[in-house]
């Protein structure tokens, strides 16, 4: 997403009015945004400074903003439990996303991972992501295309037990049920060093993932949960608000090495530090 200090034609707005109730649209000459607090002309929008106070033919306020990926997916039509921001920020950060990398993604679902993916590969970058089933397929790519993204994501419709076409990607976001049936998969679809990611929402799984990711030669394995808490913003009054998003799965991250590292004898301490190759693996 571009952000300007003036609101533009075919830019992504959002309104928010009182209870801090939201509204996003992408602005487009000659239509209007109706709603039970009235309607504003598109035309009245455009030029104007993000963050301006705007008013519809009732005289009800709202404050002109440009949205973040956050609002995005919390706005999202969806099919399927989305990925939490508070989850996907940090998967961003630790799998490396950049602009221009190739990241390859399984189980794309309403697409919400695959919209903060495609932001962050930028326009030179792209998105490859894997997907079952049609319908959610189809409801994936309108998600994308209602915020200007597609152009960045190849859509691709298969069972992966029958592996991917890409050989160097970057990154690997694996969203299934299973995932620990397609690490072998993944791992001839990443470049050497890449970046392995999955969400999974029990511990059951996570034993089979980790289990997968050894006996594939991953290493600098990592898993954790991430909890988050907000709090009341008056100021005399400070505290946290009465709910949290607590557990909403386990992440588990790792890193393709090459066979070699467990081989080489001169290499056998740091591949059970790193890997943890025990014999019944």
């Amino acid at each position: 997403m571009k952000y300007s200090t003036l609101a533009r034609e075919g830019d992504l707005a959002q309104l928010v009015g009182l209870t801090h109730k939201h509204f996003i649209f992408i602005l487009k000459s000659g239509m209007e945004f109706q709603s039970h607090r009235g309607v504003l002309k598109h035309e009245d929008l455009i030029g104007k400074p993000w963050g301006s106070q705007v008013f519809s033919h009732t005289g009800a306020p709202f404050f002109l903003l440009q949205p973040s990926i956050a609002d995005l997916l919390n706005d999202l039509p969806r099919s399927t439990q989305i990925l939490y921001p508070k989850d996907i920020g940090y998967i961003l950060i630790q799998m490396g996303i950049s602009e221009g990398q190739t990241v390859l993604e399984a189980g794309t679902g309403s697409g919400s991972m695959t919209i903060a993916l495609a932001n962050a590969v930028g326009a030179q970058g792209r998105v490859i992501s894997y997907e079952l089933k049609q319908d959610k397929q189809n409801l994936a790519r309108k998600n994308l295309e209602r915020v200007g993204l597609a152009s960045r994501v190849d859509f691709k419709l298969r069972d992966i037990q029958q592996g991917f076409d890409e050989t160097d990607a970057d990154a690997f976001f694996l969203d299934v049920q299973n995932p620990f049936d397609y690490i072998t998969q993944v791992r001839e679809a990443l470049k050497p060093g890449g970046f392995f990611c999955t969400l999974i929402p029990t511990v059951n799984q996570v034993e089979k993932v980790l289990i997968a990711l050894k006996k594939n030669h991953f290493a600098f394995v990592e898993v954790c949960e991430l909890l988050l808490r907000y709090y009341k913003t008056n100021p005399s009054r400070l505290r946290p608000t009465d709910r949290m998003v607590a557990h909403t799965g386990f992440l588990v991250f790792a890193r393709k090495i090459e066979p070699s590292l467990a081989a080489d004898p001169r290499g056998a301490d740091l591949a059970k530090e790193i890997i943890g190759i025990e014999e019944e693996f």
